[in-house]
């Protein structure tokens, strides 16, 4: 769970969420676009990439490759556990 949090303590990782979750399988390319044109963020292409792989690494990002193309999708299980953690009643689980 500390992949998680120290994904989300990132501004542009968070970002990064934000556009995934408006529309998912986007591209290294069509991110960093989105990224300058509606975020102000002027990252480069290898600064974007470090930051999917840590959002990867902690569960949040699935990658898959078509042909020459890697597409970057949403994967909100791990926000899910996090709320699950602290939803659950303590007199439900003894």
């Amino acid at each position: 769970m500390g992949d998680v949090f120290r994904a989300l303590a990132d501004p542009t990782r968070r970002a990064i969420l934000d556009e995934l979750q408006e529309r998912s399988g986007q591209t290294l390319f069509e991110l960093v676009s989105r990224l300058v044109m509606r975020h102000g963020l002027t990252s480069s292409r290898q600064a974007v990439s470090q930051h999917l792989d840590v959002l990867e690494a902690a569960g949040l990002v699935r990658t898959r490759r078509e042909g020459r193309y890697k597409f970057h999708d949403l994967d909100t299980a791990p926000l899910r556990a996090i709320t699950d953690r602290w939803r659950t009643d303590p007199r439900e689980n003894p």
